[in-house]
């Protein structure tokens, strides 16, 4: 029998650890229960919708240990991680540690496990975004370079790897671990009344809705990346865009907290209108039933409503990482607010766009979209859902040696 810690702590890592837990169970099914998995959330995200309820959404078992270091500067949250987990390292005696993506505790758990002889496998290895003023990116450098096992979801990650030095017999390209996710809760997400609830399918406060799929138009956006929340100039430039584009349709905006608190920090809380509950009522549709055209602003979603959410809208903008790689496998326009990705395939076959913070391309690059001007795209043939399993199988083998 052999222990593999799997570490969770934010929300892009819960759709990371699910497809690796069923992935182990299913070995384990097949080769007479040889491994144990044994899950950590270092609780780097402290609110419900963004942690807790996303472990139900995924089917996720309870955590064997929260460690509950919460929020902090990345020196304090990094540093609450390490403490803790060098406990549980201590106490549990894994012969694995897996971390995936590139938040704080990933960096954190990863340098904790090396420095007491435990190896390490970094799933979503090889990303790079070439642009070090981000946290996320550091996060990526310094992981997968104290890592033994690197997991890549594209061919690029594995050149990335070797630009800096990293020996080719550590990396694996085994595909996209968030698509297993995906792909395997998309049909669970659009059957949740999650549209019924906010009022945006035919037949809720009359008005038109899409003759094929019976949903009223909407745009989704999502926002919280430090170097657009943080500065009060790109924010700004950012919202008239989609202010801009709310005079066009109505635009959804599930506010993370981080985000929220920087609006009104900068008053600029006049751009939206703020729902207290997930749900619209009547004031907010125009005579006849039209959802005012309006950035309309939610707490976070729960992981299979925002699934839902992002399946149905015409277009989705955000600075996210992980729905880039989402809009490309559903095959919805992606209109990014960053300047860099760390996913150049999403550009290069898929449905992204970089916009940055540039007003007059955020809403020229919507207009397309919403005139059904489309990129010619095609979702990468590695990303089909068996990457946790390519993994598992990896990693099992290489411990059996």
């Amino acid at each position: 029998m052999v222990k593999w810690i799997l570490v969770a702590a934010a929300r892009p890592n819960f759709m990371k650890i699910a497809p690796l837990l069923r992935a182990i169970k299913t070995y384990n099914r097949l080769n007479g229960h040889r491994l144990i998995p044994y899950l950590v959330h270092t609780g780097q995200h402290y609110d419900y919708n963004m942690s807790e309820a996303f472990f139900g959404d995924l089917g996720i078992p309870k955590p064997d240990t929260h460690l509950g270091v919460g929020s902090g500067t990345h020196a304090e949250q990094s540093a609450k991680v390490m403490i803790a987990f060098e406990k549980v390292l201590v106490r549990e005696k894994p012969a694995l540690v897996i971390v995936v993506g590139d938040v704080n505790s990933t960096m954190a758990c990863a340098l904790t496990a090396v420095k007491l002889h435990i190896p390490v496998a970094h799933v979503e290895a090889g990303l790079r975004s070439f642009d070090r003023t981000m946290p996320e990116e550091i996060n990526r450098i310094v992981t997968d370079c104290v890592s033994e096992y690197l997991f890549t979801p594209s061919p690029d990650g594995d050149k990335n790897l070797l630009r800096e030095g990293i020996s080719e017999d550590k990396t694996y390209l085994v595909g996209d671990i968030m698509v297993d996710s995906l792909l395997d809760s998309l049909e669970k997400a659009k059957n949740r009344p999650t549209l019924e609830k906010l009022g945006l399918v035919a037949g809720c406060n009359g008005g038109s809705a899409d003759r094929k799929t019976g949903v009223r138009s909407y745009a989704l956006l999502t926002l919280h990346r430090p170097a657009n929340v943080d500065n009060g100039d790109r924010l700004s430039r950012i919202l008239n865009g989609i202010t801009r584009i709310a005079e066009r349709i109505p635009v959804l905006f599930p506010v993370h907290p981080r985000t929220q608190k920087q609006v009104r920090l900068f008053g600029l809380e006049n751009a939206f209108v703020f729902h207290q509950t997930p749900a619209l009522e009547l004031s907010d549709y125009e005579e006849g039933g039209v959802l005012k055209k309006k950035i309309h602003c939610f707490e976070p979603f729960g992981y299979l409503d925002f699934l839902n959410l992002m399946a149905h809208a015409k277009v989705i903008l955000t600075d996210s990482g992980g729905i880039q790689q989402e809009t490309t496998v559903m095959n919805i326009p992606c209109v990014t607010l960053r300047d860099t990705t760390e996913r150049p395939l999403t550009i290069s076959q898929g449905t992204n766009v970089l916009v940055n913070d540039d007003e007059q391309k955020i809403v020229s690059e919507v207009s397309k979209a919403l005139n059904g001007v489309r990129r010619k795209s095609m979702c990468p043939a590695i990303w089909d859902g068996h990457t946790a399993e390519r993994i598992v199988t990896i990693l099992a083998g290489k411990q059996e040696e």
